[in-house]
Parts: structure tokens; C-alpha cells; sequence
């Protein structure tokens, strides 16, 4: 079966449940995955972002403003959680380059209200279209209304997901890796 037969139409039954601790112990076990650890991380990942959701708005990070985070658990028609992404949303973009002797080395500031998103699709259910429709709901979802751009970064050698960015209509506006070995991928408003 080729690529496109497999990705069902995307975005109508996908709907995003706020992250709780019941929701974070029922997908931990997407964490067991060695793919998902080299990427992320073991279970601990989905219990810290959990208690970060609160603790970050207000803070400086990276040149930026946390404004609030979100995290969501996407759900498929039947109600079956099949991805999770999470993001902060700053008061502007601006692409980091690691610290130098000054302080941040910081370059390719944009002043609009921004977005910067982590996705996960479950193991078992990859390459059927939900993290297209994951990224795609979370562009139009009302506590995105005020983001403007949107940006997910991924590991240069994560195929798979850059695909996945791509497919929901991100674009790679710089082909050069950062000095994680991340691409940003984004996507604007209007």
C-alpha cells in the first residue's frame, strides 16, 4: 500500500483534549519505543511537560517571552488517543545559536506572535495521517486564534516527521540545520 492510500482525509475527526495526569499515565507507554526515547526521551518526558504547562509563562527563553504553553492529546474520530503535541507561544520567534561569551547568540528575529510546537504520533498508529491532522487542527484551534507563525523543530535526520510538517503545509524557510542538528519548519497565518 503506498503512502497516500494509507493517510486517510485528515483533520475532521481530530480533536485536541487538554494534557491532564490521567491523559499523561494513558500515553506514557508510547514512550517505551526506542525511536520515541532517541527523540524525546523515556516516560519522564510526558510527566515534565505536564508541570510545565503552568510554570512557564513570563519566563525568558532563548531571546524570547513565554506567553503561556499548551499541550494537547489528539484524538481520532472514536475518540482514541493517537498523537500529542505541545508548544509555547512567545511574543516573538527568534532562532537561537547557543550561548556565547555575551550571553545568547540569537539571529532571524520575527516580531509576530509565535508558536513553537513538539508533536508525537503514536507508534502503532504512524503513517495514517494523524500527525498531519494533529498540526493542521492545532493551526485553527480558538487558543492558537492569536499566534501568527508557527514553527515545529525537528531533528534533520527525522524523515518521517519532516514529511509530516511538510504534508500539513509547513515550509523550510532555512535548509541549514541549527546547532542541535534542528531544522524549523513554519507555517503563517494568512
Amino acid at each position: 500500500m503506498n503512502r497516500s492510500a494509507r493517510a486517510q482525509p485528515d483533520g475532521q475527526g481530530m480533536r485536541l483534549q487538554p494534557l491532564t495526569e490521567t491523559g499523561a499515565h494513558q500515553i506514557e507507554h508510547w514512550f517505551d519505543h526506542p525511536e520515541v526515547q532517541n527523540r524525546l526521551g523515556d516516560r519522564s518526558w510526558i510527566h515534565r511537560q505536564l508541570q510545565l504547562i503552568g510554570q512557564r509563562p513570563g519566563a525568558a527563553f532563548r531571546g524570547a517571552v513565554v506567553l503561556r504553553s499548551h499541550a494537547w492529546i489528539g484524538l481520532d474520530e472514536t475518540g482514541s488517543p493517537v498523537a500529542f503535541i505541545c508548544g509555547d507561544v512567545y511574543d516573538r520567534w527568534v532562532r537561537y545559536h547557543g550561548e556565547g561569551p555575551e550571553g545568547p547568540i540569537l539571529s532571524d528575529t520575527d516580531p509576530r506572535r509565535a508558536m513553537g510546537l513538539a508533536y508525537l504520533v503514536a507508534p502503532s498508529r504512524r503513517r495514517q495521517g494523524h500527525g498531519r491532522s494533529t498540526l493542521r487542527t492545532v493551526l485553527t484551534h480558538p487558543a492558537t486564534g492569536d499566534v501568527e507563525t508557527f514553527f515545529c523543530g525537528i531533528d534533520a535526520d527525522n524523515h518521517a516527521s519532516r514529511h509530516c510538517a511538510e504534508s500539513a503545509g509547513f515550509t523550510l524557510p532555512d535548509p541549514e540545520p541549527d546547532h542541535e542538528g534542528m531544522l524549523y519548519y513554519r507555517s503563517q497565518r494568512g
